[in-house]
């Protein structure tokens, strides 16, 4: 059946995958080099399995399902089996999100809403804050890397941020980046050698945004709007809390939609179409000389169209 999602541990060690036939898969290299299936997770969702992820330390398993639950399974002896069930969202979960620390769990739905869970003493989950401000189905949850803050990507166009209020504990959106994406945004990753200044996503109207964090600490407005050359649009709610995103590049790819993708730490980025491809992009600017040859010389064989900041392979 269908394989939804696809995740390294930390060390790259195993692979687990989720798809339609309701199980998780988990997958590792034998003695000679070859990948075998490790072991099969099944029983916890009664519908297709849509996300998976592993914790920071690689002893648990988060998944997200098609019936509106969230599991968390933890290494007993050669196996995993289920500890924790969360439940509560209205319509599918459609991503699972480990915080960076591994004490929070962020989950997304169809019901439009975000909830984050933490872990109490007793080994149980329990929902902190539920969050409420997208329109549309939230798509996609990304944990920005110093883990204060949690992106969200929707069905109706935006991306929100989301921080927790330290005036009462309870989370709320900051910023609402729009303009950028004129469809459904499917999914963000961040640059790695950014701490978190840059990411990119990629949506239903066919392009990559590339974007980058603006200094407004000089701002004295209790709504702080940005906007770039590119299209983009960063609105903040909370003067005192501002964090803002301009877009820096939007690039057309292909003639379907863009589903996935991802940003190595060689900054390569990587990017999965509905129309059966994957295409590898480099940033000619941010490359070293040595790389940016390399690149260069690659560009006459290239197939992919390009703007003035991005160059694609297809591959």
């Amino acid at each position: 059946d269908r394989v939804w999602s696809a995740a390294w541990d930390a060390n790259g060690s195993r692979l687990a995958t989720c798809g339609g036939d309701k199980t998780i898969r988990l997958w590792t290299k034998d003695s000679t080099g070859m990948w075998t299936l490790l072991q099969v997770l099944d029983g916890a969702h009664t519908r297709t399995v849509r996300n998976v992820t592993w914790s920071p330390c690689g002893n648990y398993l988060a998944s997200a399902g098609f019936d509106g639950v969230a599991a968390i399974w933890e290494k007993s002896g050669s196996g995993y089996e289920v500890i924790a069930t969360l439940e509560g969202h209205s319509n599918e979960v459609k991503c699972i999100a480990w915080s960076p620390n591994g004490n929070l769990i962020a989950t997304c739905s169809r019901d439009k809403s975000i909830w984050i869970w933490e872990c109490e003493e007793d080994g149980d989950y329990a929902c902190v804050s539920v969050l409420n401000g997208h329109t549309q189905d939230v798509k996609f949850i990304q944990w920005h890397p110093s883990g204060t803050l949690l992106f969200s990507c929707s069905y109706d166009n935006t991306i929100r941020i989301w921080i927790e209020d330290p005036s009462d504990d309870d989370w709320m959106c900051i910023h609402t980046i729009s303009g950028g994406h004129s469809s459904t945004v499917w999914q963000l990753a961040f640059d790695p050698n950014s701490n978190g200044d840059r990411f990119v996503s990629c949506s239903d109207d066919k392009a990559l945004v590339t974007w980058v964090r603006e200094d407004v600490s000089s701002s004295s407005s209790a709504d702080v709007s940005s906007s770039s050359s590119a299209g983009g649009k960063a609105q903040s709610v909370r003067s005192d809390l501002t964090i803002a995103y301009k877009a820096e590049s939007i690039t057309p790819v292909g003639c379907r939609t863009l589903y996935g993708v991802d940003w190595s730490k060689d900054g390569y980025i990587a990017v999965a179409s509905g129309d059966n491809s994957i295409r590898v992009f480099a940033e000619l600017p941010s490359l070293g000389s040595e790389k940016k040859r390399k690149i260069d010389d690659r560009k006459s064989a290239s197939k992919g169209q390009t703007d003035d900041s991005m160059e694609v392979d297809e591959g």
